[in-house]
């Protein structure tokens, strides 16, 4: 086999199958219908709770972080469900609440499942 034929073979071996025909980008097809990122329906609120979800999550300060991930792991939960709790309720979890924080287990473990 000569050298040439040797080289196109190996190109041709390692191109990944393309269905896609000349001058395809390789992007989706434009028969799919757009859907934008707020859903089907309307806009509604969605860049107000968008800009408040990424104020409510944006950087804390380290001493904050550290305090929460004690207090989450000393009642049995993740940073971000401790967290989560504290922005939707208002008020910092204690180990009397203790069915809250079952809620929030069963919460995450149904979650888990599928």
């Amino acid at each position: 086999m000569s050298e040439i034929a040797h080289k196109s073979f190996a190109i041709e071996q390692a191109a990944p199958a393309n269905n896609a025909a000349a001058g395809h980008n390789g992007g989706p097809t434009l028969d799919e219908a757009h859907r934008p990122e707020w859903g089907d329906g309307g806009i509604g609120n969605y860049f107000y709770w968008k800009a408040a979800h990424r104020r409510a999550w944006h950087n804390p300060s380290p001493g904050i972080v550290a305090f929460r991930i004690q207090k989450a792991e000393r009642l049995g939960l993740t940073y971000e469900e401790y967290t989560l709790e504290i922005l939707e309720r208002g008020r910092h979890l204690q180990i009397e609440d203790v069915e809250r924080i079952a809620e929030i287990k069963q919460a995450r473990a149904a979650k888990n499942r599928g």
